[in-house]
């Protein structure tokens, strides 16, 4: 059902939500820092583990698959709602931890690339069409 796969996405989200305060607490700032980001992981890994297990139906899977396509408006309006002058101005810490973020993330792309091994190339526009129409028939009679 729908509704399982939201329940599930509520759950990530209340728990990486408390990972977050509690991190932001630990560190002596007054604030979540990364409970959207823990939140994604651990239903990453979540829904990883249900399929693997076989109980993670494909109607449950629609419902996370609904929230993931809201998820980048969310996380815009989240991160525009902070004062990033303040951080800013505050001291170099911010500009250096986002230097190192940014970083970090150039490095990461060759080497997440290499993850896996080389797929199948896509078929031609046409051929996909033309398969897709094939089946769509097969299943209509």
């Amino acid at each position: 059902m729908v509704l399982y796969g939201v329940a599930a996405l509520a759950v990530c989200m209340l728990t990486g939500t408390l990972v977050g305060e509690y991190l932001g607490e630990a560190l002596g700032v007054d604030a979540n820092v990364g409970g959207v980001g823990f939140a994604m992981i651990m239903l990453v890994f979540a829904t990883h583990w249900l399929r693997q297990k076989g109980k993670f139906p494909e109607a449950s899977e629609q419902g996370v698959l609904f929230w993931s396509a809201m998820y980048i408006p969310i996380v815009i309006a989240m991160a525009s709602t902070q004062n990033v002058y303040k951080a800013v101005t505050g001291g170099p810490m911010a500009l250096l931890a986002g230097l190192v973020a940014l970083v970090a993330g150039f490095a990461l792309v060759p080497v997440i690339a290499r993850i896996g091994g080389r797929g199948e190339p896509l078929p031609p526009l046409t051929e996909a069409n033309t398969e897709a129409e094939s089946a769509t028939e097969k299943q209509a009679v």
